[in-house]
């Protein structure tokens, strides 16, 4: 089980993050092209231009999210525990001002649209991380955010414990709301 060692937080390990985005790509990849090319043009797109309907993959998020669980269901406590203090993580350094300026939202409506930012891949994240004005307003994937912790909750009676000592919820990130 993941704890901080003498208070220090647990970070992520390089090899977990490598390996959370090869199954959120792989997850994708099996859906075909269709959502790869929206994906595509999503990240690409001129956030002022209108050109793209961000809402056209909304009708894709289900079936990833379906996908990714299945490339999960195996996994052990500590696998599944890697993978959500991953997902903790990138929810957390996307909790900022700059990003929620963009995509709206209440407390639960901006964790979601992180979740949906997450959600569409590593290059999508690291665009948005760059340029905020690239993120979606109101789009959301919920049932990212916390996969991995309730796969861990269903297979062994328990929440994964990350020892991150951060939390994934909005607002938590004081660096992203300093101003």
């Amino acid at each position: 089980m993941s704890v901080s060692v003498d208070g220090v937080a647990k970070l992520p390990g390089v090899e977990d993050e490598a390996r959370f985005w090869a199954m959120v790509e792989a997850a994708w990849e099996r859906l075909g092209p269709e959502p790869a090319a929206l994906r595509r043009a999503l990240r690409e797109r001129d956030p002022a231009a209108g050109d793209v309907d961000p809402d056209d993959l909304d009708e894709w998020l289900d079936p990833f999210v379906d996908q990714l669980r299945a490339l999960a269901a195996d996994l052990s406590s500590e696998e599944l525990t890697a993978l959500d203090r991953v997902v903790e993580r990138k929810l957390y350094d996307l909790d900022r001002a700059d990003i929620h300026a963009v995509t709206d939202g209440s407390d639960d409506g901006f964790l979601y649209a992180r979740g949906h930012i997450v959600a569409l891949g590593r290059e999508f994240y690291e665009a948005v991380r760059a340029d905020p004005a690239l993120a979606v307003t109101d789009a959301e994937c919920e049932s990212i955010c916390y996969l991995f912790a309730h796969l861990h909750d269903k297979r062994f009676g328990d929440w994964p414990h990350t020892g991150s000592g951060i939390s994934r919820e909005s607002f938590g990130n004081a660096d992203g709301w300093r101003e």
